[in-house]
């Protein structure tokens, strides 16, 4: 077998959407399972539309997934025009092009049109299998805007031919652009790649995915603080499927067991539930630095390290996990509270709640501070609490180290506070009582 050469070739005509980084996943992964070589190039033949912050746009969300590829060399269209123009006279010299007017709007103005043989062309689809088009509806379509300006599917076919790609693997809502490029690369002498038509992300009501369904490009995931890995993943089992009871996956372990034949014929609906969930199994396997880490960056700020393990538990995305901090955790740095609190909304007394405080008091003091683990005060702090009532006993001990109606169990609290500063909060408490 020939060595493989995949492209992803974006429009830089808006940012990169999830079917796009998708399709580029399939590439990549099709590719590395074969030892071959992707190539990203732009196709900015729409000069109007296409920007460079959106080419950045995609540069940088490739990055951000740690998609490898290779850039091509003359990575844009509008920079390969000396290679397009050795084509076109040839099309039209050898009987296969010609120029005609454009149109009553432009009577001065020539484009250039494929003379369409008006025949049958099918084509083996690596998903679909075969494929077959009667060409003979296309007409004589327009190919370049002049002798020197190529349109998409022209510029299309001399890229892949120039580039010595192997397999072109893209939506299946390119498939109806297959066989007028084949009928171009034929007419131009060039070898067939091999297609592959993947199924299309739909939303949950089955159409397909647009902005009106939610967020669609990388750059708003990221924002909604969700971490490449789980996002690669996620769209790696849409539409393909590696077998296996197997779903949580490395990009290195999903290029390994991918196949084309295991790709779907059918529509995948993209399901944002599913996708915080794989979000937060990946990010339960991160360590607790790596977390710390990415969180920091994520918020802006630093992370305590000692909140991680909750946090795993608690969210599936970062900006979960950013909110839970401010709005749960700010009683690291200090708390305040209504001495009411302390009562359980009515449910206590001044008199039995610091009762509670003052025995829970002198079993904290003779326990060292290494034994200061959720799990060893709990082992402690239990006996005592189950023979006198756990509600009257650690909602007061809760309350004076949280400040709060709603927090982690008193347990978890004290040891991310440590011994010190939970005594200290227990005496205020007992003040307020």
């Amino acid at each position: 077998m020939a060595k493989v050469i995949t492209r992803f070739p974006p429009s830089p005509t808006g940012h990169l959407h999830i079917g796009g980084v998708r399709t580029a996943l399939f590439n990549y992964l099709f590719t590395a399972h074969n030892g071959g070589t992707m190539y990203l190039r732009f196709e900015d033949t729409d000069r109007e539309r296409s920007k460079p912050e959106f080419e950045q746009d995609i540069l940088d969300a490739l990055a951000w997934l740690k998609i490898p590829y290779t850039l091509a060399d003359n990575p844009r269209q509008s920079e390969r025009t000396a290679v397009y123009q050795k084509y076109i006279p040839k099309l039209i010299t050898d009987g296969h092009a010609y120029e005609a007017e454009a149109g009553k709007e432009n009577p001065d103005k020539k484009v250039v049109r494929f003379k369409n043989p008006n025949k049958k062309i099918s084509f083996q689809d690596n998903v679909r299998g075969e494929v077959t088009f009667d060409t003979t509806e296309l007409g004589d379509f327009v190919i370049a805007r002049s002798i020197d300006e190529p349109l998409y599917h022209l510029a299309v076919v001399i890229d892949d031919h120039e580039m010595g790609v192997t397999h072109v693997i893209r939506g299946e809502d390119h498939i109806s652009n297959t066989p007028r490029q084949i009928l171009i690369l034929e007419a131009l002498g060039f070898v067939r790649p091999e297609y592959a038509h993947i199924p299309l992300i739909l939303a949950p009501d089955r159409t397909k995915l647009s902005k009106r369904h939610g967020a669609v490009s990388v750059n708003e995931y990221k924002a909604l603080g969700f971490i490449p890995e789980a996002l690669l993943n996620y769209l790696a089992l849409l539409g393909w499927n590696p077998g296996g009871e197997q779903e949580l996956f490395t990009l290195d372990e999903l290029a390994k067991e991918f196949t084309l034949d295991r790709v779907h014929k059918a529509g995948a609906v993209f399901a944002i539930e599913k996708l915080k969930w794989f979000n937060r199994e990946h990010l339960k396997k991160l360590s607790d630095t790596e977390y710390a880490k990415r969180l920091g960056e994520f918020a802006g700020k630093a992370v305590d390290g000692r909140l991680v393990p909750l946090l795993k538990e608690r969210a599936a995305t970062l900006q979960e996990a950013a909110q839970t901090i401010d709005n749960e955790f700010g009683f690291l740095d200090e708390v305040s509270y209504d001495p009411e609190l302390l009562l359980q909304n009515g449910k206590s007394t001044a008199e039995v709640a610091s009762l509670h405080l003052k025995a829970l008091t002198e079993l904290l003091e003779n326990i060292p501070d290494e034994g200061f683990t959720a799990a060893q005060l709990k082992d402690i702090l239990w006996p005592y609490a189950d023979s006198q009532g756990r509600g009257p006993v650690l909602w007061p001990l809760r309350v004076a180290l949280s400040g709060k109606e709603r927090s982690p169990d008193p347990f978890t609290l004290l040891a991310l506070i440590g011994k010190q500063r939970s005594l200290e909060r227990i005496a205020s408490a007992a003040e307020k009582l």
